[in-house]
This record gives C-alpha cells, structure tokens and sequence, in this order.
C-alpha cells in the first residue's frame, strides 16, 4: 500500500482479527509490516455465551489473542463485546467487562445484540433480558466504563484519550473511503455528488476480473434525500454530534433542505436547539431510532 499510496506517516493502519484464528508470530508479522492497531471480536468470556452465539473461540483464546497483541508490540487495541445476550444477567455482563478492562485495551466497542433478519436468532429468538434489565446493563456498563477512563463518543464505542478509532470516525462524518479488494465497498464525493461502489463478492470472480470494468460489482448514485438520511444516520451516532459546516462539505447540500425535520427534533428535545451543531441531546441518544427516522425520505417513512 505504501508503495502504491501516499500515506501520512502516522496512518492509523487497524487490522480486525479472530480469537480463533490468532497467532503471535502472525500477529508480531502483522506488527512488523506496519499494522499499528488490532480490533478483536471477542464478544463475551463465557462459554455458554459464545456457544450461543456460534463462535468458533473460547474464553482461553479469547484471553490469549489480548495476550498475544500486546507480546507482538500492539499497544493500541480494541476489544468488541455485546451485552443483552440471551438470559444475561446483569453481573455476568459486567464480568464480561471487567474480563476486558484487565487486558488494557485502548477501545472497547460495546453492542447490544439486536436480532438481525436473515439469522437464526431472528428465526428462533432466544429468551433475552427485558428491557428493564437492559437499561440497567447499559447503564452499569458505561459507569464501570467511565470509572476506567474510557469516554464514550458514539453509540457504542468507547476509547481512552487519544484513542479513538480514525476509520470509524471517518464513517460517521460521513468521508469517503476507498474499497480494494473481493466484496469491499466504496464511496467517493465529487462535483456532481456522492457515488457508492462495490466489488465482485467472490474472491475467484474477483482474481480473474481484477483490474478489468468486470471487477466492479455495482454502482449507485444516492439522490438528495438519500444521501440526507445518510448522513444523518451516521453523523447522529456521535456523541458530539458534527459542525453543521460538515453537513455542507460532505453532501454538496444547503442545510435549508432539512429545515423541517431539523426543527422537529428540536422541539421534541432530540436535539440540542441552533443550526451551528448538530447534536442529539440525551434524550435523543436514549430515543435514536426515533430521532433518525425523522430523517428518512418522506416516501419511506
């Protein structure tokens, strides 16, 4: 890559890894080309957990790929885990953290399980924890998260200081990105707007039409109040929210074409009142479904 790309020297470069498939040297590997931060999806600590969910790790390896990336030199590392797991209970979702925070990561993404279609969870729906105990988890989480010097700044991520996740960021501001290689996605601003493209799925299909017009999968130009709710529907998972200058910058587009959902969520207290940022307020962070959907084209909601 740079060879071929002009990074800037401190390029924050994130590898996402499996506990199941984790090997120091790969990892010290990794390190030594240039990769200068992991992110590892251990989801839970508990067997039962992670048998439920279909995972291929262990707790064992679980711990040992935290382990491994601070043996290999990674001193900056995420750890994704999920609360809200089926028949959870509120001290075994807390465990599942404290397990984390004593491998001193320096990111932790915490999702709570929602049930996707398509999946067999969304066929067969485990029992899980009600809403109450939800809340409760939620709230327990972030305290204990805050106690040990994470800051959260989206929905659910949380980082130490300095810490923050570039290339998430850069989703959630709504940048553009490249997509390299079989299935990877792309999206690219220019005069006339923004422009999403996609590669061939298949690693075979994508070999043997790499380079070639055959290698692209798709292309889509999002209209006006698409590339709207797009944005909002990123921008409004950060914490800070965004300048409403960005909204301009990214979108090509005067904030007076959302004038009246602008104004909505503000008088429904989900979002801090102006038109210099643009920030959901607690409320609107509690209800965000509720505060995007304001957004969504008139024609989909």
């Amino acid at each position: 890559m740079r060879a071929r790309v002009a990074l800037v020297p401190e390029a924050e470069v994130t590898l996402e890894a499996n506990p199941g498939t984790v090997e120091t040297e790969r990892f010290r590997g990794y390190r030594a080309a240039g990769v200068n931060r992991l992110s590892i999806g251990i989801q839970s600590f508990q067997p039962e957990q992670l048998h439920t969910l279909g995972r291929i790790h262990g707790r064992d390896e679980a711990l040992a790929a935290a382990q491994a990336a601070r043996a290999a030199g990674f001193d900056n590392f995420n750890l994704d885990l999920m609360f809200g797991l089926p028949q959870q209970t509120l001290d075994e979702a807390l465990t599942d953290l404290r397990t984390a925070l004593a491998l001193h990561p320096t990111h932790l993404s915490l999702y709570q399980l929602t049930l996707e279609p398509n999946t067999l969870f969304h066929a067969q729906p485990p029992e899980l924890p009600d809403e109450d105990v939800l809340a409760a988890m939620q709230e327990a989480l972030q305290a204990e998260l805050a106690d040990a010097g994470f800051a959260q700044y989206e929905v659910s991520a949380y980082a130490r200081t300095g810490r923050r996740s570039r290339h998430n960021l850069n989703y959630w501001q709504f940048g553009d990105y490249l997509g390299i290689g079989a299935g990877a996605h792309a999206k690219i601003t220019d005069a006339d707007g923004v422009t999403r493209l996609w590669k061939v799925k298949q690693p075979r299909d994508y070999l043997e039409t790499v380079g070639t017009p055959a290698g692209l999968g798709g292309e889509q130009r999002p209209g006006r109040d698409d590339v709207v709710f797009e944005f909002m529907l990123n921008a409004l998972r950060l914490t800070e929210g965004v300048p409403a200058l960005l909204f301009n910058e990214r979108t090509g587009l005067d904030l007076s074409c959302m004038q009246k959902p602008l104004t909505q969520a503000m008088a429904r207290g989900l979002l801090e009142p102006g038109l210099e940022h643009i920030r959901p307020t607690p409320l609107g962070r509690r209800f965000l479904n509720e505060l995007v959907a304001l957004f969504l084209p008139e024609a989909k909601r």
